[in-house]
């Protein structure tokens, strides 16, 4: 590279600074620390029920009072007693296995023995296919 001409070095000053600090690093302590000793203002807010295991609605509440309060007892309506019964006789009368009724009205064995049990909850509709299929009339017997 001899005889080219004079070595001249044309470099500029690069400056790398750091990026600004985020939302979380402005929170962590130590950035809080260093402010504080810069001097720099810093706000503290305290949030309501913050660090505290309760929801924010956990206080009495008008609806919570309306639930206590609340002195109906709320429970599915059962199969009548004289239901279940007329049911089981008219299944006995036309020799019928609790599965073949079953079959015969198109739903699951389990239903027919919720429905004599008197655990099922009142379906019209298979209370109609159970008329249908045994002969006898179920409703309007209260």
């Amino acid at each position: 590279m001899a005889g080219i001409g004079p070595i001249s070095q044309d470099w500029e000053p690069v400056v790398i600074r750091k990026k600004a600090p985020n939302a979380a690093a402005k929170k962590d302590e130590k950035a809080v620390n260093a402010a504080r000793r810069s001097g720099a203002d810093i706000e503290t807010v305290k949030k309501f029920n913050a660090g505290t295991n309760r929801a924010a609605s956990s206080s009495t509440s008008l609806n919570t009072k309306k639930l206590d309060d609340e002195s109906e007892n709320l429970a599915h309506e059962r199969v009548p007693t004289e239901l279940k019964k007329c049911i089981q006789q008219a299944r006995m009368d036309k020799k019928l296995t609790q599965a073949q009724l079953a079959q015969i009205i198109n739903e699951k064995p389990q239903i027919i023995q919720e429905y004599e049990s008197g655990k099922a909850i009142p379906n019209q509709q298979i209370i109609v296919k159970l008329e249908r299929a045994l002969g006898v009339k179920l409703r309007g017997k209260k």
